[in-house]
């Protein structure tokens, strides 16, 4: 096994954790800064208004996102392997 073929495939690892974990990353952020300019607007600072949403839109996220996440992941480990027969040779 060449160097370039462990960079190569260390690099598609890294491209799909974040392809997969993005979606999920975005919904979160989103969700924080409007739940924070919902309390900075209402002088309301309590950890857990903003906890709740974020669960809330978290599990939405996963039900939406969950099925393309999977098949992402899937093509990948397929693809890993399926090299495998062409690194040992």
């Amino acid at each position: 096994m060449d160097p370039a073929t462990v960079v190569d495939i260390a690099r598609e690892a890294l491209w799909i954790t974040l392809l997969v974990s993005s979606p999920l990353l975005l919904v979160a952020l989103a969700i924080g800064l409007l739940v924070g300019v919902i309390q900075a607007a209402t002088s309301i600072n309590e950890a857990t208004l903003s906890f709740i949403p974020k669960l809330i839109a978290m599990a939405l996220a996963i039900v939406v996102f969950g099925n393309w996440q999977i098949s992402v992941l899937e093509d990948y480990f397929r693809s890993v392997f399926l090299r495998i027969p062409a690194l040992f040779s």
